[in-house]
């Protein structure tokens, strides 16, 4: 019989695509020495950072640390809209969004609760650094957009909005880095993989747990930290004083991120 030329055939099998993941998000926490990544407990992801890649925004970063990848950008200072938001002092907006594709699962367009969550801590982690009264009368938004997510998101995304708030020339106290670490039993893992994160309904046990930081370095100085889950005080201060060490090292990271985008910037003054 002839075959129907309007209609594409499908294949005759199919296959889950969560099949072809390279990291599967129920891989349990190891507690050796060693993780499913080749990390040790206290080793951090390779980083990679750069600011000034969107031409349309005021100010922007990106940051790779493995397969977690995010893009921040900043507009602003602007007028306030709203009258009733008027103040002496400025405003700052943030607004943190996964892409619908970033996850394991399929995200919504719209902001869900654990996104507008995120949105508060991340705001919470950088107004102390931003000197909102140069700026009155005016807001500044910071937009963040999760692209892909493979552990430590939030963490991630206080560092590249640091850097994006930097490089739009936003006033800044100091800059701000993030870390996270999970918990469990007696082993803090730093910088947490997805496979690796804090999920309450896969166990109860106790010192179980996530605990991430923002820190503005040269004023070492807590901007933030926020914690999930049940964990010892010991503990918990030692997740935190661990997390604020790896800040530490970060910084000069950002720094040169931030002085390399300077120096193009200054170089296509001089071009154009």
């Amino acid at each position: 019989m002839p075959t129907d030329t309007r209609r594409l055939t499908g294949p005759e099998g199919t296959i889950s695509p969560y099949s072809l993941a390279k990291n599967d998000p129920h891989v349990p926490v190891t507690d050796g020495t060693e993780r499913a990544d080749g990390r040790k407990p206290d080793k951090v992801r390779p980083l990679f950072l750069r600011a000034g890649l969107i031409t349309q925004a005021r100010g922007s970063a990106y940051i790779e640390q493995n397969e977690t990848k995010v893009i921040c950008s900043v507009y602003g200072p602007r007028e306030v809209v709203r009258k009733e938001d008027f103040s002496m002092k400025g405003q700052l907006t943030c607004e943190f969004k996964f892409a619908t594709f970033s996850c394991h699962l399929r995200r919504k367009h719209q902001q869900d609760s654990e996104e507008k969550d995120f949105s508060v801590q991340l705001l919470e982690a950088l107004e102390p650094a931003v000197c909102l009264h140069k700026f009155p009368k005016s807001q500044v938004n910071v937009y963040v957009m999760v692209l892909q997510n493979a552990g430590s998101a939030l963490a991630a995304s206080i560092t590249c909005a640091a850097l994006a708030l930097a490089d739009a020339g936003i006033e800044m106290y100091d800059l701000v880095t993030g870390c996270s670490a999970r918990v469990r039993g007696d082993t803090i893992l730093l910088d947490p993989t997805e496979s690796e994160e804090y999920k309450p309904e896969l166990t109860a046990e106790k010192n179980n747990g996530s605990v991430t930081v923002g820190l503005m370095p040269s004023l070492n100085q807590v901007s933030a930290i926020t914690s999930k889950g049940e964990i010892d005080f010991q503990l918990a201060t030692k997740a935190i004083k661990d997390c604020v060490e790896t800040c530490q090292r970060l910084y000069p990271v950002l720094q040169q991120a931030l002085e390399t985008a300077l120096k193009q910037r200054l170089k296509d003054a001089d071009t154009g």
